[in-house]
């Protein structure tokens, strides 16, 4: 599941993305993309995209005055930007889960290493093709430092597209350190590829000799620095996987042992996921995402009618099959409703209120009209139906 989202960070609103797996959330991960880039690069995307398939909830965003975001990238600088994504962090945090894995592409490398002790939460951080000092992006204007820093600023050509480069961004780049690689109490993978022409696999061996243990690092062979193969996208999102296991592991479900008929509903991430259990399935239950819930799965309402349609149409289809009536398929829709009784004296009074769970049968075949008569009578016969019409007492206990 695919959903765009705005959050604040320093008085603009950056555009975010976040993508979910269909299943439960084995952890949450910030990622950062490299310098200039966007949210929406090929790499980035596609190792997301791998990411969320092993069960990962994978958020990036393009940072201030880039892609979809307000500001101006020429007021930006590497301090901002990590701000950017600490702003990224505890938006997720506020809204989801806080990140529990950092991962950075080139300078987004440099950054989430700059940040991640910020960040409590977070368990691990992997870097790909990072540099081993911010100040390494400076190569992409050498022609043109003299003259930022004699007029301020210069117009500098990176890729297809021309940026404002202004003193201050050179001056941040410049005051940057690296005593954090050292001080990182985080697990650390450290990917790159040994024919990088961007970034130097040298800058690897200096992050990696840094840094404290526990670290890795994984070499991506034949890759280029911005990983335009899918293969070689597919290949990191698999190996981060793996390597965070040992951090992060994956959610591991217990089955329960239940008699048929019992249902056993339990918290996931102790928001709105629950994991539901009967005597041989599971599923899960949610609340959408504009409702605090991460839409996993169905919500209580859509659960409910979910059980009265699915015996409106087997109750149909049992009788229809022993009567041998040209049924030829059957479908039922439903809605709850909540509304005032029309009596101007009550409408103002919460009892007043009444529930309607609102069902709509199609009937496909040659019936004739006492055949259909007949099922909608049988309809009113299903098990659901008869509970729901009975008005059942909820009997509620404890459990020690």
């Amino acid at each position: 599941m695919r959903t765009k989202v705005e959050f604040p960070s320093q008085g603009q609103n950056l555009a975010g993305l976040l993508e979910t797996p269909e299943r439960a959330i084995r952890a949450y991960v910030l990622f950062a993309h490299c310098f200039t880039c966007g949210k929406d690069i090929a790499a980035a995307s596609r190792i997301s995209r791998f990411l969320v398939q092993h069960g990962f909830a994978v958020f990036r965003f393009d940072f201030t005055g880039l892609g979809n975001s307000d500001g101006d990238f020429a007021n930006t600088n590497f301090s901002s930007n990590t701000e950017d994504l600490i702003a990224a962090a505890y938006f997720l945090e506020q809204n989801y889960q806080a990140p529990q894995l950092l991962i950075g592409h080139s300078l987004g490398g440099a950054a989430v290493l700059a940040m991640a002790d910020k960040l409590p939460a977070v368990k691990a951080v992997v870097t790909i093709g990072a540099p081993f000092e911010a100040s390494h992006v400076m190569h992409n204007f050498n022609a043109h430092l003299d003259t930022i820093d004699t007029d301020g600023q210069a117009q500098v050509n990176l890729g297809p597209r021309k940026f404002t480069i202004k003193k201050q961004f050179l001056d941040d780049l410049r005051n940057q350190t690296t005593d954090h690689i050292k001080q990182l109490d985080k697990a650390l993978l450290v990917m790159h590829s040994p024919i990088d022409l961007t970034v130097d696999i040298s800058d690897a061996e200096k992050i990696y000799k840094a840094a404290m243990h526990p670290k890795s690092f994984v070499s991506l062979d034949s890759a280029d620095h911005l990983l335009t193969k899918s293969i070689d996208s597919e290949y990191v999102a698999q190996t981060i996987s793996g390597w965070a296991s040992r951090y992060i592991p994956e959610l591991k479900t217990e089955t329960p042992t239940l008699e048929k008929g019992h249902v056993l509903v339990s918290e996931v991430d102790h928001k709105f996921q629950q994991d539901v259990f009967s005597d041989s399935h599971h599923w899960y239950a949610d609340e959408p995402v504009e409702m605090g819930g991460q839409n996993t799965g169905p919500d209580p309402y859509e659960h409910l009618l979910a059980a009265l349609g699915a015996c409106t149409a087997m109750t149909i289809r049992m009788y229809a099959n022993h009567k041998k009536l040209p049924l030829e398929h059957v479908e039922v829709s439903l809605s709850h409703e909540r509304n005032y009784i029309n009596d101007a004296e009550t409408s103002e009074d919460e009892h007043s209120k009444i529930e309607a769970l609102i069902r709509k049968v199609q009937l496909v075949g040659p019936l004739t009209d006492a055949d259909k008569e007949r099922l909608m009578q049988i309809a009113d016969r299903c098990p659901v139906h008869k509970t729901l019409y009975n008005n059942p007492h909820v009997i509620t206990t404890i459990v020690e």
